[in-house]
């Protein structure tokens, strides 16, 4: 299998979240299936199936992230020189060539990857063609809207 790479930061709030759902949801899930179960007839006892549908969830998340962090390359982004091109782990300040608008990117692997938080996936339209470029480059980007061009106003490594 193929590593995938992973931010130190990405990795560890992987960990934390794994380590959350072990030692807080999970046991509490099993109690309320417990509890719910001492109501009778497991049939019609709505609380026992949500509580298991969510213990489904649960187990489902911790497996995913297991093989995420098992199957990862931890990258230090603060070791990396690489004389100012954008490479994975990267942190853009992108300003908007058409609207003005100013964005700030991090370019992180898929696991981590939440657009709301500014972690984009390498393996995005606009992280792909981002990778190589260098500050002051402008670069075009096809989004979902149409070409968007936006200038690299800076590279850094934290």
């Amino acid at each position: 299998m193929k590593r995938m790479p992973l931010t130190l930061a990405g990795a560890e709030r992987l960990r934390m979240e794994l380590k959350r759902l072990k030692s807080e949801d999970r046991p509490r899930v099993i109690q309320a299936i417990a509890e719910a179960r001492s109501h009778g007839d497991l049939s019609e006892n709505a609380e026992y199936h949500a509580a298991r549908e969510q213990q489904s969830f649960i187990e489902g998340r911790i497996k995913d992230l297991e093989a995420h962090l098992s199957n990862s390359e931890i990258i230090d982004v603060s070791r990396l020189s690489t004389g100012g091109k954008v490479v994975f782990g990267a942190t853009l300040d992108l300003e908007d060539q058409d609207s003005g608008v100013s964005v700030v990117y991090q370019i992180v692997g898929e696991a981590e990857a939440d657009i709301g938080r500014g972690l984009i996936s390498v393996t995005s339209p606009i992280a792909r063609a981002l990778v190589g470029k260098s500050e002051g480059d402008v670069v075009d980007v096809a989004a979902p809207s149409g070409i968007r061009s936006y200038e690299i106003v800076a590279v850094r490594y934290v």
